[in-house]
């Protein structure tokens, strides 16, 4: 969990006191990314260290989403340094192999499968063979069946493995893929606005849900609801064209009146 008693910063002095420990486990340090002019990363600078939860929050074109894209391998930064784990140098490795290195994204629209059952869902995210047919027929073993179980009662969904996945409503659709990256055994998990188009009630229960992941992971969750952001309860980076605005405690950020300016005044 984050540290909400750790020095709280604003810009400029944010990006400075980004700093590697050994604790640390992802390490962003100037990395900007450039589209047709553009920068929609800006000397960017984050650390998230091995445990924490952190939010991050920003108005549309801040550069959150093509934070996630670098981190993912989705893009590569025209500059800038993206660690893994102290060392691993993410930009240099493609999506497949950032994903075998235990680092999982939920983007925003649920991409489960629709006409298979909650746990058949499972079970092809746990199967190294993503072959459809070839994974259904074979038989799981008992570790496998465990770990489904497990897993299903984590994200609450028991009572409806046998269900096709399309008959989930929105908010337990998002359950069941934060569960395919569960059972994947991440180490880190993106998390891209888990809550968007939730009811209050789904949202409650979301904010339940990762804050019980991130007593055993490293979560990093974007998001625009800044209730469900409180509830997490946990250390707020806010970006802005591209770099870090302000981090801090929920209260710090919304007390920061260049955030309200650019962000939550809108």
């Amino acid at each position: 969990m984050s540290d909400l008693l750790a020095p709280e910063h604003d810009t400029p002095n944010a990006q400075a006191a980004t700093r590697a420990s050994p604790d640390t486990l992802l390490y962003l340090d100037g990395v900007t990314v450039e589209f047709d002019g553009f920068k929609a990363l800006n000397g960017l600078s984050l650390v998230l260290e091995d445990g924490e939860l952190r939010t991050v929050i920003g108005p549309n074109g801040a550069g959150k989403t093509t934070m996630m894209d670098v981190i993912t391998g989705k893009t590569r930064p025209d500059s800038g340094t993206v660690l893994f784990d102290g060392s691993v140098d993410l930009t240099r490795l493609d999506e497949e192999e950032i994903a075998n290195l235990g680092i999982g994204r939920k983007f925003q629209k649920p991409t489960v499968f629709e006409n298979l059952s909650v746990a058949e869902n499972l079970e092809l995210a746990l199967k190294d063979d993503r072959s459809i047919t070839r994974t259904l027929l074979a038989r799981l073993n008992g570790e496998q069946r465990d770990r489904i179980a497990s897993t299903l009662e984590t994200i609450g969904l028991t009572e409806r493995r046998t269900e096709q996945s399309g008959s989930l409503s929105h908010g337990q659709k998002q359950w069941l893929e934060i569960g395919m990256l569960l059972i994947q055994d991440q180490r880190l998990l993106l998390l891209d606005e888990p809550v968007a188009g939730m009811t209050d009630a789904e949202t409650a229960e979301t904010a339940e849900l990762i804050l019980s992941l991130a007593t055993k992971r490293t979560i990093l969750v974007v998001e625009h609801d800044m209730e469900f952001v409180r509830d997490l309860g946990a250390k707020v980076t806010v970006l802005h064209e591209g770099s870090v605005l302000a981090e801090g405690s929920i209260d710090h950020v919304q007390g920061n009146q260049r955030v309200v300016e650019v962000y939550l005044g809108r």
